[in-house]
């Protein structure tokens, strides 16, 4: 029997909803033939959108949504996408030499927006500065932001279709500009970002939330060199929000066969997001001692080789997710809920047809994958307040990577007593009996009770059998001393309602 303890009286905070964000980027078939079939499709549509995905997604209540990219961002020219469609240039897109498919700019700023509030998604724009202007930028924001008809571009935005402000609050300046951003130094961006910052702040009047590219996984020396330039400014304050660190779990043997060692070592290159998010914090804390700024980790997930989605790797980087996936999509957003006071904003990537993604889709065919149901296990977390919790789990030795803890777990109240615990049981064989208690609240009520799981940790939901991996849900009555059942391989969500 294993033991968990909830502990009322310690806590990080309230849980950022926007943890829970997600990431849709112009790439293979994130789009065309994933979210955007179009408005003449024969594929059930709201003006243009795969109305399936819309209506699961929107089930889930996703915070925010970053968009156009990614890579994808940093050749973008935000015009290309406003007008008649018809009209729109065809253009090459960033990922042009890896699958040979143009952009069409059948989605740009008002489609995009209006994808959002059909979902209830804050927008988070990631803004080009490789190939680009700080005027063009500053342009985008005047033409999404400024009041009807109070500028030409504003006046443009009503032409075009929308009069009323997009308002839209998160600005992305730069992606990724270590790499094919730019391939700059700490200190090159840290200029850039600066004079990008100010000359945009001469039209931030609905609050813009500035986001500045973080580094690359590990890359600690990228964090200390961003902050070491910047910090002459000796501006914490305002409209710059967040540091951008990106991270992915690497390929650990084939995305459907893999083997035992290998199912752990994903779950151990997860786990290093705990390690990864307190030392880029602890080097920040040196240069923003009162923590004014936070993390946003706005692209996360399982990089496998492609070519095992459905469309057969005609989708560029299209991957199958599985249980192994979707334990480490709970772990990931574990580790983010006991770090609320570091880490304000996360977007898994991506939603659709990619990486890690929520949705597979093509044609009439629509599937949830196994990490849409942990997001959706996970939602009444957003916004409630963190507990802490100790255990008593055994850790599990890896091969070639670093021990984890057989049981990943987080907890969190709302404003109505409520509670939600979510267990991620990582052990391949064993189940998990695991005791409940609490120290200065009660555990006592009705326990919504959901699993997520299957006899074989590389079964995934396809085209042919979307029904493959599905939750399984229970009601109980609850208090504490009783004891609750972690299937192997399984995450579990434990709603407790007062």
């Amino acid at each position: 029997m294993n033991n968990i303890c909830l502990i009322f009286t310690e806590s990080k905070g309230k849980i950022n909803k926007d943890i829970y964000g997600h990431f849709s980027e112009h790439i293979g078939g994130v789009f065309y033939d994933g979210l955007w079939v179009g408005e003449d499709s024969t594929v059930p549509n709201i003006r243009g959108f795969r109305k399936s995905l819309v209506e699961s997604f929107k089930k889930i209540n996703p915070p925010v949504l970053r968009w156009p990219g990614g890579c994808f961002a940093e050749t973008y020219d935000w015009r290309d996408g406003i007008g008649e469609r018809s009209e729109r240039p065809v253009t090459v897109n960033w990922w042009y030499n890896n699958d040979k498919r143009t952009e069409s700019n059948h989605v740009g700023t008002h489609e995009f927006v209006d994808f959002c509030r059909l979902v209830g998604a804050e927008p988070y724009f990631a803004a080009n500065i490789t190939s680009t202007t700080p005027q063009e930028i500053r342009n985008w924001i005047e033409y999404c932001n400024f009041p009807e008809n109070l500028t030409s571009l504003s006046e443009l935005r009503g032409k075009n279709g929308d009069s009323t402000p997009f308002d839209v609050k998160f600005w992305g300046i730069g992606n990724e500009n270590w790499g094919g951003g730019g391939n700059m130094t700490p200190e090159m961006y840290a200029r850039e970002f600066k004079k990008y910052k100010e000359i945009c702040g001469s039209v931030n009047i609905n609050g813009c939330k500035f986001i500045a590219c973080g580094p690359n996984g590990h890359d600690f020396n990228w964090t200390k060199g961003f902050f070491e330039e910047y910090k002459y400014n000796g501006d914490w304050q305002g409209s710059f929000y967040g540091f951008a660190p990106h991270y992915y779990c690497g390929a650990a043997g084939h995305p459907l066969t893999f083997s035992e060692d290998e199912y752990y070592q994903m779950l151990s290159q997860a786990n290093e997001m705990q390690n990864l998010i307190k030392r880029h914090r602890a080097i920040m804390d040196y240069y923003d001692p009162k923590r004014t700024l936070g993390l946003v980790v706005d692209e996360w997930g399982c990089w496998h080789q492609g070519g095992t989605g459905p469309s057969k790797g005609y989708n560029l980087f299209e991957q199958q997710s599985t249980i192994r996936d979707a334990l480490v999509a709970g772990l990931t957003l574990n580790i983010f809920n006991n770090n609320c006071d570091i880490v304000v904003m996360a977007n898994i990537a991506q939603l659709c047809n990619n990486l890690h993604s929520l949705y597979l889709a093509g044609g009439d065919n629509f599937v949830e994958t196994p990490n849409y149901f942990v997001f959706d296990m996970y939602k009444h977390h957003q916004g409630a307040k963190q507990i802490k919790i100790a255990d008593d789990f055994e850790i599990i030795q890896v091969k070639d990577r670093a021990a984890i803890k057989s049981v990943s777990s987080s907890a969190s109240v709302n404003e109505n007593g409520d509670i939600t615990l979510t267990l991620v049981n990582m052990d391949y064989n064993n189940e998990k009996n695991v005791k409940l208690s609490s120290f200065g609240g009660e555990i006592e009520g009705k326990a919504d009770i959901t699993v997520l799981t299957a006899d074989d940790p590389r079964t995934h939901n396809t085209f042919e059998n979307p029904k493959a991996v599905q939750p399984v849900s229970y009601s109980i009555s609850i208090k504490s001393g009783d004891a609750i059942t972690l299937p192997k391989s399984s995450v579990v969500s434990v709603a407790i309602v007062k």
